[in-house]
């Protein structure tokens, strides 16, 4: 068995550069190369996809980037692990390996299958199945339903010899730590392990995040322009380097790979996986080189007896539509020309016997709409108009489509016309997530012209009475007696989990913590951001995690929907830290003189 492995990721989306895979084979000394391409925002589209084409449904970015480097994956035995089947797995693999075929290379390809619950639905009807976090009901129609699936199914894949692994939903950080599992032997008992491999993966599937990429402190990330992949080299005993390919741009540091680990998770004590429960409170970030950190101290406990279930479903039609307005009080004529295109559609509306619209979003995009109550920018001679709007009706969306054209000579002076041309109307495919016992997926294999069956392993499932206590953050000691912005203690980034969205905070100097955990407590962060929390449902936790001085902070209801289902710019919440980075935080005089 091998003492390191050496695991790149090249993709943190679909849509992701297709520079990445390259950089990472021909520089990056890998024994596996990972790619994620999946969120709920993802799924929602691929399910829009599949509607319109029954082979569609996959990420085919993957096809297009592996196809010229299948060569070289073959000469080097570099095997791939990939999300990329989506909601259509089969094709997936059917397309590469027709580019295999085609490139005379003869590469194993193994599908993973048991995630799509779709065919099951008429029976998940039946046992009262509510939404995780609003108790709805299961919807009458669903487009897609998946479960998150955990590393077995992979490891089995792997066992069997296959080269290439196309998954459909599994959890992100799958790809990496089926790897380690099947590498190094480890026990499915081995939860310190296990954790420690979730972490990797957790850390680098987001691609170049960890590498400098979407950074706070981002003038110091050098050549944005060659941006170096993240690499994961994980010893036997679960400790691991993060690193990038030599000569690469980009910046590697304990906060740039804190950022990342604090990205999209609530509860650092209990983050929740099929494989593991993981506790990242007590995980230090080493510098251990120039772009290399050492990252260890993930603590594990036996996963729960269940998938987490993602389901879409229509729920009516949505138009956005985008329009420049430029001049002597520009803010001021966008709001009266949006209100007057909003109140006219709607008259129509009426006349005809239509609803009324389901939803309606109108941000000024320059008069910084995403700050709300903070924005300080009122008197800009130039904003972009942006009105989106939902309907069950498509015929009455086409309408609005038509109408807004008419404000460019019937209304206020400057409109510059319509950003694209007339906007076009699509469904709205909203997210339904559940719970389900692991027993109604049957995961099994497809290689080598045969379906393998997966046997999950036998474990001890989570006892809640197990879980760690949260941890309270140090009080501060002196006078707070001067003030500075958040961004000078510390950086920040925040994502989003459906219609939720956190933000980690991670003190530059352990120091700097108790002061920012004593100003930054959940209310005040409930009227700090009450511009985007649901007014009835919206609420803030917050959790402390010591060893590397970060506070993480979810935020409930705060996206409109979250994905393809909000109106809002800012749908998954990727702004919520650099707002929260401008809040003044008391400190003693000498912090103030310290950073200032």
């Amino acid at each position: 068995m091998p003492e390191t492995i050496r695991i790149g990721c090249a993709s943190a989306f679909w849509g992701d550069t297709s520079t990445a895979a390259a950089q990472l084979v021909e520089g990056g000394s890998l024994d596996y190369l990972v790619f994620d391409y999946l969120a709920e925002i993802t799924l929602s589209i691929m399910a829009g996809a599949r509607m319109k084409d029954p082979q569609a449904g996959y990420a085919s970015d993957f096809v297009e980037v592996l196809t010229p480097l299948l060569t070289q994956l073959a000469e080097q035995g570099i095997r791939v692990i990939s999300n990329a089947g989506g909601i259509n797995p089969q094709a997936c693999a059917a397309t590469l390996q027709a580019a295999c075929d085609k490139a005379g290379v003869g590469l194993k390809i193994a599908v993973l299958l048991g995630d799509d619950l779709q065919p099951q639905l008429k029976q998940l009807r039946t046992l009262g199945i509510q939404e995780m976090f609003s108790g709805a009901p299961l919807p009458a129609m669903c487009v897609s339903t998946n479960a998150y699936l955990g590393a077995p199914g992979i490891v089995e894949a792997l066992r069997l010899g296959a080269d290439i692994i196309i998954t459909g939903r599994v959890v992100d950080s799958a790809v990496v730590s089926a790897a380690l599992v099947h590498e190094f032997g480890w026990s499915w008992q081995d939860y310190d392990k296990l954790a420690q491999a979730a972490l990797a993966g957790h850390i680098i599937e987001c691609g170049a995040q960890c590498t400098g990429g979407n950074f706070t402190d981002w003038r110091e990330v050098p050549d944005y322009e060659h941006i170096g992949f993240p690499i994961v080299e994980v010893s036997r005993d679960s400790q691991f380097i993060v690193s990038k390919p030599e000569g690469s741009g980009g910046l590697v540091t304990p906060l740039t790979v804190g950022e990342q680990m604090l990205y999209e998770i609530g509860d650092p004590q209990a983050y929740l996986l099929p494989d593991v429960v993981c506790d990242f409170t007590r995980v230090r970030l080493v510098q251990q080189g120039k772009n290399r950190v050492q990252v260890h101290g993930a603590k594990g406990l036996p996963p729960t007896d269940q998938y987490k279930v993602s389901a879409t479903f229509l729920d009516g039609f949505r138009c956005t539509a985008s329009c420049l307005i430029a001049g002597i009080d520009a803010v001021d004529k966008a709001r009266r020309v949006s209100a007057a295109i909003i109140n006219k559609t709607s008259d129509i509306f009426s006349q005809r016997g239509w609803l009324p619209y389901s939803e309606v979003n109108v941000e000024l995009l320059g008069s910084e709409a995403t700050y709300g109550s903070h924005g300080q920018r009122q008197d800009t001679r130039e904003v972009v108009i942006k009105l989106a709007v939902r309907h069950p009706d498509k015929q009455a969306l086409i309408l609005f489509s038509r109408e807004i054209a008419q404000a460019a000579t019937g209304m206020a002076p400057g409109l510059t016309g319509i950003v694209g041309g007339r906007p076009t109307v699509y469904p709205l495919i909203r997210l339904f997530s559940f719970l389900i016992d692991k027993s109604a997926c049957t995961l099994g294999i497809h290689f080598d012209g045969q379906r393998h069956p997966c046997a999950l392993p036998a474990i001890a499932t989570l006892d809640t009475q197990d879980l760690p206590v949260p941890l309270d953050p140090p009080k501060p000691v002196g006078l707070a007696d001067a003030s500075v912005e958040l961004v000078k203690l510390a950086v920040a980034r925040s994502g989003d989990k459906g219609n939720h969205s956190n933000i980690g905070v991670m003190a530059r100097e352990a120091e700097y913590l108790p002061w920012i955990a004593e100003a930054l407590t959940p209310e005040v962060l409930v009227d700090w951001m009450s511009h985007v929390l649901d007014p009835v449902y919206g609420r803030v936790e917050r959790w402390y995690l010591p060893a590397t001085h970060s506070l993480n902070f979810l935020l409930e209801n705060a996206l409109g929907g979250g994905g393809v289902a909000s109106l809002r710019i800012d749908p998954q919440g990727k702004a919520f830290a650099q707002q929260l980075l401008e809040i003044q935080i008391p400190v003693p005089q000498s912090i103030a003189d310290q950073v200032n």
